[in-house]
């Protein structure tokens, strides 16, 4: 298994975009994305051959080619990810599509994972056999009480396999983090399968929203790109302080990357 980000306690990339990557990012990165590891992990899927081997080189993959834009990739917090002898739930903001991409190769060289994921993504042509591969847990965003139920029921399942949550609480992307929008799911899950909770944040406006297509916007070339595990904890009692200071771990950490400029 490619254990690229299996390193220190943080693994930080030092790159600057050039070529065609300096001069037209967008249509460079699309054009890499589908005829690399998107095409293959595809075919993978098609032919029954997606396992986590499969899963974590596309991401890697995905990952060098976001390197090779010029998009330095920083990851703080490895070592919390490597001493957790335990299945876990990691929550997190969501911010874009590129930490889907990239959150496996950098998560699963250290433990078994899969997503919550809404049902369209496993219904998607083509690339909804990979997400299907993955066995996740799947909502159908109809009715939220049978969702919550939803998850704790099936999460529970995987967490007993073994296997680590990897939850968006904000349910969609946004490009700011408001934590009126991010929900407790993931504490009510870590509390009902008494495993630990990973926080979470993240940066990944690299990748920006389309106008017409969410999926298909601008690339910011050379523009960093932040993830950073917190420590591990205990859900005690209702889990409220836990939620706050999750919300506060993330704010603050976006706080600190608000200075980001792309690499020139």
């Amino acid at each position: 298994m490619n254990e690229k980000f299996h390193v220190a306690d943080t693994y930080h990339s030092h790159v600057a975009p050039h070529g065609l990557a300096r001069i037209l990012p967008s249509l460079t990165f699309y054009t890499k994305l589908l005829f690399g590891p998107f095409i293959w992990l595809c075919n993978k899927a098609r032919k029954g051959q997606c396992d986590d081997d499969c899963w974590v080189e596309g991401s890697v993959w995905f990952s060098n080619q976001l390197e090779e834009l010029g998009c330095p990739i920083v990851v703080e917090g490895l070592d919390y990810l490597k001493n957790c002898d335990k299945p876990c739930v990691i929550v997190a903001n969501h911010m874009s599509t590129l930490e889907t991409f990239v959150l496996p190769g950098i998560i699963r060289p250290f433990m078994p994972c899969t997503f919550v994921v809404k049902e369209s993504l496993v219904r998607l042509p083509l690339f909804g056999a990979v997400m299907r591969s993955r066995n996740p847990v799947v909502l159908g965003r109809k009715n939220p009480r049978e969702d919550l139920l939803h998850i704790l029921r099936e999460g529970c399942q995987r967490l007993e396999q073994g296997i680590s949550l990897i939850i968006f609480p904000q349910s969609t992307r946004m490009p700011n983090f408001d934590p009126h929008r991010f929900n407790s799911i993931g504490e009510k899950l870590a509390k009902k399968a008494q495993v630990p909770l990973i926080p979470l944040a993240l940066k990944t406006d690299a990748w920006t929203a389309g106008s017409l297509i969410k999926e298909i916007g601008p690339i910011r070339a050379g523009m960093p790109v932040h993830f950073r595990f917190g420590a591990p904890q205990r859900v005690e009692g209702t889990g409220k302080e836990l939620h706050e200071e999750i919300c506060r771990f993330i704010a603050d950490s976006l706080a600190t990357w608000s200075t980001d400029q792309p690499v020139r």
